[in-house]
């Protein structure tokens, strides 16, 4: 398995060299330009709730003794570049000071929500399987309390009314819808009554959206995924065949998908981009198993040109740091992780400066795996697929 990882990270970089580019004929002289950048699900288990405790003590910041800005800073250098930063918040949100739960009925601190927004992001889907964990009343809770934060949102709603508006955005000039859809949870469906409130998946809502959104001035749709299977670096074959439904049937100029807590290919499919899974933004699995501490940070460019818009593709590794769990009276070996924390991967790699041998070698492995995973259905080749250069 380790043999074949590395083979498909080496072809994927070598082909890296051979990504088409538009010409300058095609770019619309004067045209309109904007970035997006988009990650993975931010999923708030209880250790990461007791991490923001800790650092709050620490720091002497945060609300009703939580700060999680420690545990996200790694990534605002690059968030906060974009022109525009969508992120996908898992799960309800409760009151500051609790109750909170865990898996498999999620309630969490709304204290991230600030998090999100310092981090850099502007928007967040909240369509997924945990959203009516805890009914309407939550997913009401959770988006006051984004509104309170400053963060767009899109994927359920609190009244009928609120489930028909297009969340739209001015993006350096030019109008940006975000979708969202789900499938449905099978352990909280939502009652038939309130059906308004959660966007199920359906190719067919989602192109009543996308007309809705047009209709409204939208000149770019970016469209949010909860989808696929759990734990998988593949897409299934469901999602294969709903991804070729969108690009083939829709005007929809990107798909940004979630769910599967791991990584997953980005590919171009009908000419439009679709990254199947970004893995876990940030999040603790009660039995981590490497592969859901590592995530991608989607980086998109648009640029207008004379019959549309093209959208070139790159993307930026990150892995959330665990520290290892000790028995009784044990002590942190030597250069060791010390605490919960989301790092940029390729920043960390250019700056090792102090970390052991150990800390760089599971650096490279999440870069090395993450480069494989995502480039597994050939994006590199004349797609152009490619890691983010970021220097800061």
């Amino acid at each position: 398995m380790g043999r074949a990882l590395a083979v498909t990270a080496a072809l994927a970089v070598l082909t890296v060299g051979c990504a088409s580019t538009p010409t300058e004929s095609q770019i619309k002289p004067g045209g309109r330009s904007f970035t997006v950048a988009a990650a993975g699900d931010v999923l708030i288990h209880p250790e990461l709730v007791e991490q923001g405790a800790r650092d709050a003590k620490k720091t002497g910041k945060g609300v009703a003794g939580l700060d999680f800005g420690p545990l996200m800073a790694g990534v605002k250098p690059v968030i906060s570049k974009a022109d525009l930063a969508i992120c996908h918040m898992e799960t309800p949100v409760g009151s500051p000071k609790g109750p909170w739960q865990g898996y498999p009925e999620f309630l969490v601190p709304p204290q991230i929500l600030t998090t999100v927004k310092d981090v850099g992001y502007d928007t967040c889907s909240t369509a997924s399987n945990h959203t009516n964990d805890h009914g309407l009343k939550a997913i009401r809770s959770t988006l006051d309390a984004m509104d309170k934060a400053g963060l767009g949102h899109t994927g359920s709603a609190r009244t009928p009314e609120e489930a028909q508006k297009i969340n739209i955005r001015d993006v350096k000039g030019v109008k940006v819808a975000h979708l969202a859809f789900s499938w449905e949870s099978f352990l909280n469906p939502t009652p038939a009554k309130e059906r308004w409130s959660f966007n199920r998946i359906s190719t067919d809502e989602i192109k009543k959206a996308e007309k809705r959104a047009r209709a409204q001035g939208a000149e770019v749709v970016i469209l949010s995924l909860h989808w696929g299977l759990e734990h998988y670096n593949e897409p299934s074959v469901p999602q294969l065949q709903l991804a070729e439904r969108i690009t083939k049937e829709t005007g929809i100029n990107l798909i940004i998908g979630h769910h599967a807590h791991v990584v997953q290919p980005i590919q171009k499919i009908n000419g439009k981009w679709v990254a199947f899974s970004l893995g876990n933004q940030v999040a603790r699995h009660g039995s981590p198993t490497g592969l859901t501490e590592e995530g991608a940070i989607g980086w998109f460019e648009f640029r207008e040109t004379e019959s549309g818009w093209d959208v070139s593709a790159r993307y930026r590794p990150t892995l959330v740091d665990i520290p290892p769990d000790l028995e009784p009276g044990e002590k942190l070996p030597e250069g060791a992780v010390v605490d919960n924390r989301l790092v940029d991967v390729q920043h960390v790699l250019d700056h090792p400066e102090g970390l052991t041998a150990d800390r760089l070698s599971r650096y490279r492995l999440a870069a090395e795996r993450t480069r494989g995973f995502l480039f597994n259905r050939g994006a590199p080749g004349g797609d152009g697929l490619a890691e983010l250069s970021l220097d800061y």
